[in-house]
């Protein structure tokens, strides 16, 4: 059974090396989550380690899916810092180790971070994914929207230039939605 959970700092620091080795294997699929092969753990790791300050601060989220106590999947949500935009926050580097894959994880994990924040009070998300991706039917299934697309916006882990789709949600307020 896979249980999804958000991680303190302190646990995101604990679980650096399990979530660097999730990442390299999300990769070297071909997952676009911004980094490039080959993808050094340590590196990975580093990058994990780098985001607990974050974490502890509430400016970043990240859950992860346990799959009998190894980490399956991970997710992060990262919340605007302008007074302006206080409402919505970015959704990122959601993976999902690929042996895991096809077993609701990835939409499990979409699903926690959409229910948190509208319990936060948050009204809105936005993300960034590359155009055609499996990740994108994820999101399309999901019921985001897609407001545009940037041709050659990111590189693909093997350096080629890649389409980005942009989507948004608009979230229902718990104290707002209907029993």
């Amino acid at each position: 059974m896979t249980e999804i959970v958000p991680v303190s700092g302190p646990e995101l620091v604990t679980y650096a090396d399990e979530l660097a080795a999730l990442m390299i294997e999300a990769v070297e699929a071909g997952a676009s989550v911004g980094f490039l092969l080959p993808l050094d753990r340590e590196a990975a790791a580093v990058w994990w380690r780098e985001r607990a300050a974050a974490v502890d601060a509430g400016s970043q989220q990240v859950w992860i899916a346990r799959d009998d106590e190894r980490v399956a999947g991970t997710i992060g949500l990262a919340r605007a810092a302008m007074p302006n935009a206080r409402h919505r926050a970015e959704v990122a580097k959601l993976m999902v180790r690929p042996s895991a894959r096809g077993r609701g994880i990835g939409r499990a994990l979409l699903t926690a971070v959409e229910r948190w924040a509208a319990e936060e009070g948050l009204s809105l998300l936005v993300l960034d994914t590359e155009t055609g991706s499996d990740a994108e039917r994820l999101y399309r299934s999901a019921g985001w929207t897609p407001c545009g697309s940037v041709p050659d916006y990111a590189a693909d882990p093997y350096g080629t230039l890649r389409g980005t789709t942009l989507y948004y949600r608009a979230l229902d307020h718990p104290e707002t939605s209907a029993p």
